[in-house]
């Protein structure tokens, strides 16, 4: 349930009248290069939900850049630019990851000043062969599978301008994190954070990922719905892998495809439903912005936090 008290209201008519005209065109071939598999997102979404987001994150972007100045007055130091950092949470395959490319893409237009970098919370999981170490490799994606202390050193690197920072890589091909592979992070003004467990409070932890956060959005829709988006994106994963021996889904694409769904649906009834329901979903009331999904992927309300 959403905290109604906490959170103005708006339908999708409604949230487009917060739609500024001055910001950047998208086209339909941006979209689909932006756009995760399966999900559905055209320009209409851009005019209704995003650009008003957009909107939205700039006055939230302006005051942070002022609070920092009068910070800097405050103490009689120089000002010292640190990056306005926004974290996006949600299941998987709600489509997390199409809001934050679309949202970097925006932003970039916004401000092409500025530099807007994105990055996943994937690669901070522990390596599979870690996992099967710690006897939890069917437990992949609960919060005892990440490496948090890795994450909240990244995130205070980056939140203290310490020039490059390396994020690990992690291969949704292989399924696992990429040796020796780094994703750069370097001195952004906006920094856009996505996972699964963005806004999770870790019991053994002093201080959240979240804390490291000025501006969260999460992506949110019936767990029905998601199951149905969940197996048809394993099905066009199966249809791309049949060629690839070292795709992770190669053996499930080559083999038996009903047996290949069976698998899946018991992935998602065991883990990623199970993690929804007891991690992911409880954190949705700390997010300054909740984007409603219905059918089809399309946003039909949207939660705006009210303090």
């Amino acid at each position: 349930m959403y905290s109604k008290m906490n959170y103005y209201e708006f339908t999708r008519d409604e949230w487009q009248q917060f739609h500024t005209h001055n910001f950047g065109s998208v086209t339909d071939s941006e979209l689909e290069q932006l756009r995760s598999l399966n999900d559905k997102i055209g320009l209409d979404d851009v005019v209704t939900i995003y650009s008003p987001l957009r909107h939205l994150i700039h006055v939230r972007y302006r005051d942070y850049q002022a609070a920092m100045l009068n910070q800097s007055e405050f103490l009689g130091i120089d000002l010292h630019q640190r990056p306005f950092i926004i974290g996006i949470a949600g299941s998987v395959a709600v489509g997390k990851s199409t809001t934050a490319r679309l949202l970097q893409l925006l932003l970039s237009r916004a401000y092409p000043d500025k530099k807007v970098q994105q990055i996943t919370t994937d690669g901070f999981l522990y390596p599979n062969a870690e996992l099967e170490k710690r006897g939890i490799m069917d437990r992949k994606g609960f919060p005892e599978s990440y490496d948090m202390n890795k994450l909240i050193q990244f995130l205070n690197a980056v939140k203290d301008a310490n020039g490059v920072v390396k994020a690990p890589r992690y291969s949704h091909q292989v399924y696992d994190i990429v040796p020796d592979e780094y994703d750069l992070i370097d001195s952004p003004d906006i920094l856009i954070v996505e996972g699964i467990n963005v806004l999770q409070l870790p019991s053994n932890q002093l201080i959240y990922a979240s804390d490291y956060f000025d501006f969260s959005i999460y992506v949110d829709a019936d767990p029905e719905l998601i199951e149905q988006w969940y197996l048809e994106r394993f099905g066009l994963l199966l249809d791309t892998a049949f060629t690839d021996p070292t795709n992770y889904y190669y053996p499930y694409a080559t083999g038996d495809r009903r047996a290949a769904f069976e698998m899946a649906r018991q992935v998602w009834r065991d883990v990623n439903l199970k993690n929804l329901k007891e991690y992911i979903l409880p954190t949705r009331n700390r997010a300054d912005v909740i984007l409603h999904k219905t059918q089809n992927h399309e946003i039909d309300r949207v939660f705006l936090r009210k303090f």
